[in-house]
């Protein structure tokens, strides 16, 4: 295979390119828009979205929502400072969560997190995780939001004042320990000017875990291992998505995360599914696309699986192309900042 070293995937990004804010009207951003069919990048801006899709297009947005998933607390009996992220609720009230400082967080430790809650590790989880239990006089769920803050990707230097500006506008299902940033571009007016012109939207679920920020380790990419994360389409969308496709429409993934969601329960023959599990998909190149047919991404980290999958989809060189145009004509960089069209 082609580009299956790590290091076809590294670019050399000047450190005051990584937006630390998002803009004050999010869909002024620039937008760079990337033509498979001729090779063409233009500069564009995020207003112009409309111009580029097309009566009877559908839009697929990821309506998660961030919840306040990192607890600091103190290890009772140690004193030391203790960090919680959480990553997925289970049953009997028991979380999924990464842990910091792991050699001491031991199934049986207990972490005071303040406001008289009180953590307990319960047991060890898959990829160095843990199975933790919260102990509070209210409900768990009422007391997250006092507790917790939103968990703010490490490239981001500086707390966000309001939490919302974390959030897209569309966000109903809570439940990700980081958002689907493609979407932040978007606005009531966005949708409006949309619908008018005859392009549909439809939500999907999946909750992103921190594994979304994790660069890729392995010299040879092939030997990376996704981190599983949930998700839910139903039959409705499904079938609006099957319809849209068969009238000559084409489904556009608002960011990788749909485009990771579509491509799961697509099968061989374009047709969707509808689904609610578990995937570790993971696309590179080489990857045979069956339902996305155009997306709107960010731009991302080096010797990450998000590049490669923005690589798999567009080309390599294409994308590489891209990105050294981006760092060239001063374009923000990751979650907050500006946005890539690849028709």
């Amino acid at each position: 295979m082609e580009y299956s070293k790590l290091s076809d995937y590294d670019y050399l990004l000047p450190p005051g390119l990584i937006a630390q804010e998002p803009l004050i009207k999010r869909d002024s951003s620039r937008m760079m828009v990337l033509d498979r069919s001729n090779g063409s990048i233009d500069n564009s801006s995020f207003h112009q979205l409309p111009s580029y899709l097309r009566t009877g297009d559908i839009l697929v947005l990821n309506n998660t929502k961030v919840i306040p998933a990192r607890l600091i607390g103190r290890i009772i009996g140690r004193a030391s400072v203790a960090e919680l992220l959480l990553l997925r609720k289970q049953g009997n009230g028991f979380w999924i969560a990464m842990v910091k400082p792991g050699r001491r967080l031991k199934p049986g430790a207990r972490i005071d997190l303040g406001l008289n809650v009180e953590a307990l590790i319960e047991d060890y989880a898959e990829e160095g995780l843990r199975v933790v239990s919260f102990n509070s006089e209210k409900p768990f769920a009422e007391m997250l939001p006092k507790l917790g803050k939103v968990p703010l990707p490490p490239y981001i230097n500086k707390e966000v004042d309001d939490p919302d500006l974390y959030q897209t506008i569309y966000a109903r299902e809570e439940g990700s320990a980081a958002a689907p940033t493609a979407g932040f571009h978007f606005t009531d007016a966005t949708f409006k000017k949309l619908s008018e012109i005859g392009v549909e939207t439809a939500s999907i679920t999946l909750h992103i875990g921190p594994g979304t920020f994790q660069p890729v380790k392995a010299d040879d990419i092939r030997d990376h291992v996704m981190h599983k994360e949930y998700f839910r389409i139903d039959q409705d969308t499904a079938d609006r998505l099957n319809l849209a496709r068969k009238n000559g429409g084409r489904i556009i993934a608002v960011g990788t995360t749909a485009c990771r969601v579509l491509e799961t329960v697509a099968d061989s023959n374009g047709i969707i599914h509808p689904a609610e599990r578990s995937t570790g998909l993971y696309i590179y190149p080489g990857f045979k696309f069956n339902a996305v047919d155009v997306m709107l991404t960010n731009f991302h980290l080096p010797r990450s699986s998000l590049l490669m999958l923005v690589s798999a989809l567009a080309g390599h060189g294409l994308i590489m192309r891209a990105y050294e145009k981006a760092v060239a004509e001063q374009y923000r960089f990751f979650s907050f900042g500006d946005c890539m069209l690849i028709l």
